[in-house]
């Protein structure tokens, strides 16, 4: 599993905040930490800090995330444009810590072809391990992903290379990993709220098995697990999860009234009795 990115500046200034999100569940692992950060020196005492607390199995270098918050202070995607910039920063955490580290970016900047000199760059610097999500900066999570320029640039190194960009279900994985050539898939927005989908993917490539979708009984079954679990780590509230439990339900359209629901439970409680009322 890798880790959602914290700010390594933030991390350096000791910030109680980021720290706790650096914090490591040992059900967890293994888990790689991911960072974003411009400036090398930082990156790699970011990266030293969190090792010696936390032990994560890797860090991940974000080179990818197309936010302007992110970009407009030249991380992120914005270290595709800079590859000497960029090439020093895998260096220095590479330097810092004793575990594996890979780096995630994108096809580009504008143009979906420079990603076939950037994923030299990658290797030469020291990295472990390249993930490529198939579209440029400017096209954000807009159109579709171009697992075949993926594979373009699959050609160009010989690092183990993760394929990422609109899988979402066993079949796409299939196409993604055979239009990449790629040694494996990482799933971001395809999870929320389809926990299943490792499985379900895992199962398909091995042999062929399509695994049936869960029931409306196994999603509220696991929409409350979820809600119990982040309750016990948030002081019982909800809230925080108010954006993830729609995403359960999706694609369901009588279910839109169940939808607008979701959006405003408080607690574990709140959750069960807006279920279980919609479908006694």
């Amino acid at each position: 599993m890798f880790r959602e990115m914290v700010s390594s500046e933030a991390v350096v200034r000791k910030n109680p905040k980021t720290l706790e999100m650096a914090r490591i569940d040992e059900r967890e692992r293994p888990l790689v930490q991911q960072l974003f950060g411009s400036d090398p020196a930082t990156m790699a005492e970011a990266a030293r800090i969190i090792e010696e607390k936390f032990q994560p199995d890797g860090f991940d270098i974000n080179m990818g995330c197309p936010v302007y918050n992110i970009v407009s202070n030249f991380n992120g995607a914005f270290l595709i444009k800079e590859p000497e910039h960029a090439s020093a920063i895998i260096k220095a955490v590479k330097d810092a810590v004793s575990v594996p580290v890979s780096v995630k970016t994108r096809l580009g900047w504008e143009d979906d072809r420079e990603i076939l000199e950037f994923v030299k760059v990658v290797e030469d610097a020291g990295a472990d391990l390249v993930t490529i999500h198939g579209r440029t900066k400017t096209q954000g999570y807009t159109g579709k992903a171009n697992w075949e320029r993926v594979g373009e640039a699959r050609k160009n190194t010989s690092l183990p290379l993760l394929v990422n960009g609109d899988i979402v279900s066993p079949e796409t994985a299939k196409q993604a990993m055979e239009q990449s050539g790629a040694d494996g898939v990482l799933i971001g927005r395809g999870a929320l709220g389809n926990p299943w989908i490792f499985r379900r993917i895992e199962t398909y490539l091995s042999d062929g098995t399509l695994l049936p979708e869960p029931t409306i009984e196994e999603r509220f079954a696991t929409m409350i697990s979820h809600a119990e679990n982040h309750a016990a780590r948030y002081n019982g509230s909800l809230v925080k999860l108010r954006k993830h439990l729609p995403w359960y339900v999706k694609g369901f359209p009588h279910l839109r009234d169940l939808r607008a629901k979701l959006v405003r439970v408080s607690t574990v409680d709140d959750l069960k009795d807006t279920l279980y009322v919609s479908f006694p």
